[in-house]
């Protein structure tokens, strides 16, 4: 199982395919230095398999090469980074 996580930002948020097929997204709004992430879907086919952990951890690389921060509004992404505290930089204080 190959889970690939792109940011799609003509819909404002990062896309997960797990071998080809779409299998969720995290949504965000852009502001100003930062990525306030707001939902995060997972098809129910992929739940309990790591999707969610792969995107939320491709989605906060890729803010993290753009030199960006986070506001982890969606309840999954700020649970995501306090059991993950390498990403906890990340957070906009």
């Amino acid at each position: 199982m190959s889970t690939e996580v792109t940011d799609n930002p003509a819909e404002q948020r990062y896309d997960a395919t797990v071998d080809g097929a779409s299998a969720g997204y995290a949504e965000y709004e852009p502001g100003e230095g930062v990525v306030m992430f707001t939902h995060t879907e997972i098809d129910p086919a992929f739940k309990g398999k790591g999707v969610g952990g792969a995107l939320v951890r491709g989605a906060l690389d890729d803010v993290r090469a753009k030199g960006l921060r986070v506001v982890p509004l969606c309840p999954f992404v700020k649970g995501w980074i306090e059991k993950h505290p390498d990403y906890g930089d990340l957070v906009a204080r």
